[in-house]
């Protein structure tokens, strides 16, 4: 990830670390990363995507998501609380952590085929990569109230 850093108008060696002890901010400025890195080196945790692509990207992956159903549950993955994160990087390549409501599950070899071909097919995604994780555990707690008033759980 990376973004412009803009610079201001401070003397060269005046940068602090806020709530840093004098201490730390005179370590911070003097250690050779603060004087060695360039105005646009990559920021950590920061996107170079703009944020509207960002959002666009998130929505679209959401709906593709919502299209993937358990084939013995009446609702989609996204609503029964089976995508655990989803992660975009710059150069729009997505990963996707999921689980599934039982570690048993009889399509476990088939659902995230069916979440990497779903989000695969978002206009502006260059790959992606699903991985099934049991920890934590799936549980009812996780549905949405979309797949309470689907499934009669209320």
């Amino acid at each position: 990830m990376t973004e412009q850093v803009e610079i201001d108008d401070k003397p060269a060696g005046s940068e602090s670390l806020p709530d840093a002890t004098p201490a730390e901010a005179a370590e911070a400025d003097a250690s050779p990363a603060a004087e060695t890195q360039p105005a646009d080196a990559p920021v950590e945790g920061v996107s170079a995507l703009p944020p509207e692509e960002i959002e666009r990207l998130t929505g679209d992956i959401i709906a593709a998501l919502k299209t993937v159903y358990d084939p013995e549950i009446p609702a989609d993955i996204y609503e029964l609380g089976l995508i655990y994160k989803i992660d975009i990087n710059d150069d729009r390549e997505i990963a996707v952590e999921m689980t599934l409501t039982a570690p048993g599950c009889p399509v476990a070899g088939e659902m995230p085929v069916w979440v990497e071909n779903a989000v695969s097919a978002v206009p502006g995604v260059s790959g992606v990569t699903v991985t099934l994780t049991f920890d934590p555990p799936w549980d009812q707690t996780r549905m949405s109230d979309e797949a309470r008033l689907a499934l009669n759980m209320f």
